[in-house]
């Protein structure tokens, strides 16, 4: 009978912290599968699986050993967390997000005799180790927001501060999104996650937001006049739509333009259209693009030609040649949602023929998709959408392991970027 120990150090970490699974006390040779099993929020399972072979030692190191197969292959010690994906039977489209960031991700990690593929809930492992993984460090404080008609949470690092202050903005699904402004107060940056879509103020009057949402009366100046910030270092963090929206921002806010020392940061580039209330002008330019639609073979829609080609009408886009802050683009360039690559390269050619593309960094990723999220998020190629653009099974682009490495390599970019410059 084979008597294996398995661990994992830490068990208990932050989601951006690599962790070394270990297998010991095999027999030479043996065939073994690793499994790691997490029930999200709203109940829904996903599943990751690695096929090893021992050592002549009888152990397995996933830092080190080669998987020979699963759902990755190779030398990828934190597989086990980004090639997670729905367990069979499950509703279609799924996509793992963190919706409750006081609770920790749990994972329950398992070895199996041989090498499996299928049917886990009717194995029995040979060992299970269950690890969590944290969104939020010991000490970082959750805040509600609601002042000024905003919808949002405000997350504080440890300690009286004054911190460098982040807005984070999420793209055109709506809802307030909290676990990446969680994950940055981990790392001392007072971080306000605002939902500018879908917020409070919207669902009861029937109305989009506009441009003063984020700027004069309402989040910048929360951030501004909170004890706790730092109202001269304050960052716009944004993804998918929020690029749109951090850029616009950046260019044409007049908080910005009156405080040296804000600068910008937008993840996932997409691209510097719409100088107009994003409200009013998404659904007209979608609507007036739609023949551009496309599907792939498995019938998921693909939006990036919406936008293409690239206008040269200035008046069509944001004037990043106007932009007097640090930018930091990161572009996937498997992207199948936005045209994030010929976007970065439009805004980059504006800045060159207006002299600020020394304010620029540009950050693109082979193989990566459109949602580049924090370091060991679950890649999903695909996941259904509702939102600005009409509800879909929206194809994000993608490969599995490209896009893993872009996460874990931007991230820490992205963190360097905002301190150097805060």
């Amino acid at each position: 009978k084979c008597c294996l120990n398995l661990s994992v150090q830490p068990s208990r970490g932050m989601v951006d912290q690599k962790f070394t699974v270990l297998v010991h006390n095999c027999p030479p040779g043996f065939q073994l599968t690793l499994h790691a099993r997490h029930q999200s929020d709203d109940g829904h399972a996903f599943q990751a699986f690695a096929h090893y072979c021992a050592s002549a030692s009888g152990s397995v190191d996933a830092s080190e050993d080669p998987s020979l197969g699963g759902t990755y292959s190779g030398t990828q010690p934190m597989g086990l967390l980004w090639s997670l994906r729905q367990v069979p039977g499950s509703k279609p489209g799924l996509r793992l997000r963190k919706t409750n960031v006081l609770t920790p991700m749990e994972v329950t990690i398992s070895v199996y005799p041989g090498h499996q593929s299928q049917g886990f809930d009717d194995l029995v492992p040979l060992a299970s180790v269950v690890v969590e993984r944290w969104y939020v460090a010991p000490g970082v404080l959750r805040v509600p927001v609601t002042e000024g008609g905003l919808t949002g949470t405000l997350f504080l690092p440890p300690g009286p501060g004054p911190f460098p202050g982040v807005v984070d903005l999420w793209g055109g699904g709506g809802r307030l999104v909290e676990y990446r402004a969680a994950l940055l107060a981990s790392h001392g940056f007072a971080s306000l996650a605002l939902d500018y879509i879908t917020p409070k103020v919207t669902i009861e009057t029937g109305k989009m937001v506009d441009f003063d949402y984020l700027e004069d009366q309402t989040a910048f100046r929360f951030l501004q006049e909170h004890p706790q910030v730092c109202s001269s270092r304050i960052a716009m963090l944004g993804l998918s739509f929020g690029c749109a929206v951090a850029l616009r921002t950046a260019v044409y806010s007049k908080v910005v333009k009156s405080s040296p020392g804000v600068w910008c940061a937008s993840a996932a580039a997409m691209s510097s259209l719409w100088t107009h209330p994003w409200s009013r002008s998404l659904p007209t330019s979608i609507s007036r693009h739609k023949h551009k639609t496309r599907r792939d073979q498995n019938q998921h829609l693909i939006w990036r030609d919406l936008l293409l080609p690239i206008p040269t009408d200035p008046s069509l886009k944001v004037d990043v040649g106007q932009l007097q802050v640090p930018l930091l683009l990161v572009v996937g360039e498997d992207d199948q949602n936005w045209p994030a690559q010929e976007s970065a390269q439009d805004m980059k050619e504006m800045m060159e023929r207006a002299g600020n593309s020394h304010l620029l960094t540009v950050l693109s990723y082979p193989g990566t998709g459109h949602l580049i999220e924090p370091p060991y998020t679950p890649h999903f190629r695909f996941s259904a959408f509702h939102g600005l653009l009409p509800a879909a099974m929206a194809l994000w682009g993608g490969e599995t392991a490209a896009h893993a490495r872009a996460q874990d390599h931007s991230w820490r970019k992205m963190l360097g970027f905002l301190r150097h410059n805060l």
